[in-house]
């Protein structure tokens, strides 16, 4: 019988995260300041983010980054995640070509997106921050960090696109089952969200729109990112 899922023991999981910014020889052009339209500095990006988030995101020379012990310990609890033979779709489409999935859906969250939340919430822990704030769309990634943020005991609040939070009530319920505060977005909570509903009452709402809010309850909000 062949081999269908394939899985690394605990002992491999990834010590480091690859960062392609250090191998890249045309590098991204860098992030403008809105307000200056001059390339944005960790200093900017730390008023939204953690400070350690906002150093990963702009470098450009360190090809490796060490994942932080407790984190790796964490992602023991449901990586390393399956990689699996699609013999099935091999079949069908008639290629002799090995296809392989990888199989995200056994996280805690249901998505990969769980890698990247919960080391956003432990820096902001470890930085002394007690409140995250952040947008989603279907509710995937506001799903992961409310997630995350339990883990770490932080307070979380999520902008969910309108048109999602009312068409996707399980979702929403997840979020607020470990402990999110989740909000229909435009919202009646930030200038952004009343501008917005003042110009359209019938808003159904962005990602945009979720981004806004979000970034605006940062800034406005003590000891939140």
């Amino acid at each position: 019988m062949a081999t269908k899922r394939f899985i690394l023991q605990e002992e491999e999981i990834p010590r480091q995260w690859y960062n392609i910014q250090a191998d890249m020889p045309n590098k991204p052009l860098p992030m403008l300041h809105p307000a200056t339209k001059q390339p944005v500095t960790v200093d900017d990006l730390a008023h939204i983010f953690s400070r350690e988030a906002s150093e990963q995101e702009l470098n450009q020379t360190d090809r490796w980054i060490d994942i932080p012990e407790e984190v790796r310990d964490l992602y023991k609890s449901y990586r390393s995640t399956p990689l699996v033979r699609a013999y099935g779709l091999e079949e069908a489409i008639g290629t002799k070509c090995h296809i392989y999935f990888k199989n995200e859906s056994v996280s805690p969250v249901g998505s990969h997106k769980l890698n990247s939340a919960l080391p956003q919430a432990y820096y902001c822990k470890k930085e002394g921050i007690t409140n995250v704030t952040t947008e989603t769309g279907a509710g995937q990634w506001g799903t992961a960090l409310s997630y995350a943020a339990k883990v770490f005991g932080l307070e979380a609040a999520v902008y969910m696109v309108k048109i999602s939070y009312e068409q996707k009530p399980y979702r929403r319920s997840i979020m607020q089952t470990y402990g999110a505060q989740v909000i229909a977005s435009p919202s009646m909570s930030t200038r952004a969200g009343k501008d917005i509903l003042t110009k359209d009452p019938n808003h159904q709402g962005s990602l945009g729109t979720a981004i806004s809010e979000a970034v605006e309850l940062a800034m406005n909000t003590p000891n939140c990112r």
